[in-house]
């Protein structure tokens, strides 16, 4: 015992040092953009005061080049940002070399659109007025005043890579008027940030490229401030607009970050707050089964409807008019399932959620035909989470025991009707895996673990403990299954392939059948007939066995892709159901470890039912002219959905971890980014391997085709963008260049509606702009105010700032994604909700319609080509959710 509590203190400390570790991450980062800070100030005073020696320099012309430079150890470089950049028939390294060549450079000039705005459109100014900085008298020279910077967002690292190349008009009253392009700086919360719109050519001395710690020139978060603020502390709060240049300027914890207003965009229109869009979301479709780590879920109604769960929704399916409905009471992952006696009544249970004012671990119990919920059992009496959970057998099932996952595994029996306590005891300090009371009584119940099946009585309100005797056959290192005969006999599957029969009454093992299968057994049931099923996990084998436990012969061996063997059902017969069942019409179930539900039998075979991904979900694209969307994520698996039919089209498995997707705008190829750094097309229709290409060796964590077909983007952990072109269905691809510029991550891109531009946003919070072609950085936002956008997924920007609510850090807002029409942005967060927001979003404190269903982070969203559908995928708990969009005179 004193071991025990040892180990589990132990462990308990060391979770709270590891959670101190990470809390510490955000204030190493300040500390290192704060050095960076210091070195890129004095690196500009240096080279100011380099100049002033020489000679002055003249006022800054717009699109100057950047001059080398030549200060010690910087290496020359040009160009208003660092890139590399090759011919656009030079070959990227692809898996067999291009053949043809690249398209044609698109047609010069960014487009101009005026938003749809409410009121009345006014005139705007279209360049920021400036006054004179105090980097100006830090340099002694008037003419010489260069622009500072902001400081860096989130606290991230934030060096430069790039030059700062802007533009200014000086008049004789030392005011400036700034075209709105600055270079980037890092300072921590709350210091004095100056702005000079002196512009200089040379670049500033920074560390090697592709270093985390680097900011750039240009950045939309850059904040233009006057003399008169340039002290003021950054603390977080709502957007504020500076109407003399048309920007509205608001942090992300602390961090301040700017935006240009479209020309025609009326600024006062930013003080009133959005209403929520008359449409709303109804979850039609779960893709998936939770049977990665969760057992026991999935069982047949009485109605003929399988039950099973998936993130945080209980599913209730119709197999035969292929339908669902949802239960989505719960606030946080299901974790265990039990059904009623009756086969109407459902038990669910939870753990306790991310934010703990959301609510803690418990069970609802709920009715299957109504969706309602019936009684809330436990909330604030479990510790962390649920092992198992399961009603009496008797009296109308009005008993309800429940394990939870504490180190001492609590077992206690709930009078779930009056939501009360009837008695708890220390379970097992080992791991439990299953329980169910007995059919014979309710007053016994058995749980099994590992190295163990105990069998607890109730009696005089207090449970009392024995232990099952092994003898002389050998104790498994796992009993991982169970269930129970017609004449009431314990029969256990364990972690060695044996199959244990325990007599009723009896804590003894009267009969033992070796070597059932290859590893586990994961699942037993008894069929109607009395005929035994076991499901094998190594082995993926299901096993008929007779009343005498004697094999029948019969069996089937699911395939690979499918997994192992986690739960078993059965399904009576239904004429209904024609070849697919056996000789009596039933249907066996079989839920798998890779989220699937296989159905048939063993003599007709299996069939997928539903298919599901197994591991984390970060890649989603929509077919733009089907109703069809691509999925990827690290169970290495890219599928291909069908959004009218709720089926698989294709799956193809690729060999690492998969983390985004993209689709041409023709429909006919996906492109696949992986965490090695490779892409790898497939034929959209077929799923064929087409072609796979490598320039970075770090995560490829967005991609994206231009509008006209001709290129691809691909932002990369590295922090860099690798812009190609594509010819002959992608049989030809040339390299044009890397961006470099982002001191992070890029998680976000998005193409103007030209095919010219490129948006990005990184990690710490920054948005950039590039010229495709050329690879060069576009170091004035303001120039980029009126472009059009093709796609709107980056969370940073002016027509996104009423998604952030007030206090956000930067890392709640995972995805956005633009509806088709340009009237409906979706977010998804890492509260695990889904968010409809009219657009264009300005306004802070904007109303929404919000979602929910996923049981953990968002890591995407995206409507359908014509925005009917709106398609979300999940982090940890791998599912992905498909929402009506309702108009308003749809919603009942």
């Amino acid at each position: 015992m004193e071991a025990e509590n040892s180990v589990g203190e132990l462990t308990r400390r060391l979770e709270a040092l590891e959670e101190k570790v990470r809390s510490k991450d955000d204030e190493l980062l300040v500390l290192r953009s704060a050095i960076a800070n210091l070195t890129r100030r004095l690196n500009t005073c240096e080279e100011q005061l380099q100049s002033n020696t020489k000679s002055p320099k003249p006022a800054g012309r717009a699109g100057v080049e950047a001059r080398p430079h030549t200060s010690t150890g910087t290496s020359s470089t040009t160009g208003a940002s660092r890139s590399e950049q090759r011919p656009a028939s030079s070959a990227a390294r692809v898996s067999r070399p291009p053949t043809g060549q690249g398209p044609q450079a698109p047609s010069p000039g960014p487009n101009r659109r005026q938003l749809p705005t409410p009121g009345q459109p006014r005139q705007l100014p279209t360049s920021p007025r400036q006054t004179a900085t105090s980097l100006a008298r830090v340099s002694n020279s008037p003419s010489m005043s260069r622009r500072h910077t902001s400081p860096a967002l989130h606290g991230k690292p934030s060096t430069s890579t790039s030059a700062s190349s802007s533009t200014s008009a000086s008049s004789s009253t030392g005011s400036h008027r700034d075209t709105g392009s600055s270079s980037g700086s890092a300072h921590p919360p709350g210091a004095i940030h100056t702005t000079d719109t002196m512009p200089s050519p040379r670049l500033i001395r920074h560390g090697p490229a592709g270093h985390s710690g680097r900011r750039k020139a240009g950045s939309s978060q850059l904040v233009p401030s006057s003399s008169a603020s340039s002290t003021t502390t950054m603390t977080t709060g709502p957007p504020k607009v500076d109407s003399s240049d048309s920007t509205v300027r608001m942090y992300l914890r602390g961090r301040p970050l700017v935006f240009h207003a479209p020309s025609d965009y009326p600024l006062a229109a930013i003080e009133h707050p959005q209403k929520a869009p008359a449409e709303q979301l109804e979850l039609e479709w779960v893709y998936g089964y939770r049977g990665r780590d969760c057992r026991s879920n999935l069982h047949v109604l009485s109605s003929g409807e399988i039950l099973y769960f998936m993130a945080a929704v209980g599913v209730v399916l119709n197999r035969l008019t292929r339908t669902q409905r949802h239960y989505r009471q719960h606030t946080d992952d299901i974790k265990v399932m039990a059904m009623h006696p009756n086969g109407i009544i459902v038990a669910t249970g939870q753990g306790t959620t991310h934010d703990r004012a959301q609510g803690k671990a418990h069970v609802r119990v709920w009715n299957s035909e109504t969706l309602q919920t019936l009684a809330v059992v436990g909330e604030g009496s479990f510790e962390r989470g649920l092992c198992c959970i399961g009603f009496s057998q008797r009296k109308s099932g009005s008993l309800l025991f429940a394990v939870d996952e504490s180190n001492d595994h609590l077992l206690s029996i709930w009078d779930w009707n009056r939501g009360k306590k009837l008695t708890e005891a220390r379970a097992h300090g080992d791991a439990i895996l299953c329980g169910s009371f007995s059919p014979a009584d309710d007053r016994t119940i058995v749980l099994t673990g590992k190295q163990h099946v105990t069998f607890w009585t109730l009696d005089g309100g207090k449970l009392t403990k024995r232990s099952g005797l092994f003898e002389k056959h050998a104790k498994p290192r796992f009993v991982t299954c169970m269930t129970f005969t017609s004449n009431h006999d314990l029969v256990t599957g364990d972690s060695s392939g044996s199959i244990l029969v325990w007599s009723s009454g009896s804590m003894k093992i009267s009969q033992v059948v070796k070597n059932a299968h290859e590893g586990s057994i994961l699942s037993l049931l008894i069929l109607e007939d009395g005929t035994l099923l076991s499901g094998g996990g190594k082995d993926r084998r299901i096993v008929a066995w007779d009343t005498a436990y004697r094999p029948t012969g019969d069996e089937y061996e699911l395939p690979e892709t499918s997994g192992a063997i986690r739960t078993l059902a059965e399904v009576t017969g239904n004429e209904e159901d024609g070849t697919l069942g056996g000789e009596d019409g039933s249907v066996i179930m079989a839920g798998t470890t890779h989220n699937s539900i296989m159905e048939g039998a063993l003599a007709t075979g299996f069939k997928e039912l539903i298919k599901g991904h197994s591991d984390e979900l970060w890649g989603l694209v929509v077919h733009p002219m089907q109703d069809r969307f691509v999925t990827a994520g690290s169970d290495k698996m890219v599928c291909c959905w069908d959004a009218t039919n709720h089926d698989v089209v294709w799956s193809a498995p690729v060999a690492d971890e998969a983390m985004s997707v993209a689709i041409h705008p023709t429909g006919d190829i996906v492109v696949v980014g992986l965490k090695t750094g490779r892409w790898i097309v497939f034929d959209a229709s077929s799923g064929t391997y087409v072609v796979s290409c490598t320039d970075s060796t770090e995560p490829v964590l967005c991609t994206r085709f231009s509008p006209d077909g001709r290129m691809l983007a691909a932002g990369c952990h590295d922090s860099h963008i690798y812009v190609y072109t594509i010819a002959d269905d992608m049989k030809t691809i040339g390299r044009v260049g890397k961006c470099a510029g982002h001191s992070s991550s890029v998680k976000h891109l998005d193409w103007s509606t030209d095919s010219q531009y490129l948006q990005t946003t990184s990690a710490d919070y920054e948005l950039l702009f590039w010229k495709a072609v050329t690879c060069k950085q576009v170091t004035s936002p303001a120039a980029m105010r009126d472009v059009i956008w093709a796609t709107v997924t980056c969370p940073i920007g002016f027509p996104v700032i009423g998604i952030w609510p007030e206090g956000a850090d930067g890392t709640d807002i995972n995805t956005v994604h633009r509806n088709s029409t340009s009237s409906m942005l979706a977010t998804g967060d890492d509260y695990r909700k889904v968010k409809i927001f009219k657009y264009p979003l300005p306004q802070a404190r904007s109303q929404c319609r919000e979602a929910v269903g996923h049981g953990s982070h968002v890591t995407s969203v995206s409507f359908t080509h014509d925005d009917t559908l709106l398609i979300s995928v999940g982090g940890k708990d791998a599912t992905v959710l498909q929402w009506q969009v309702l108009q308003p005179d749809t919603v009942i």
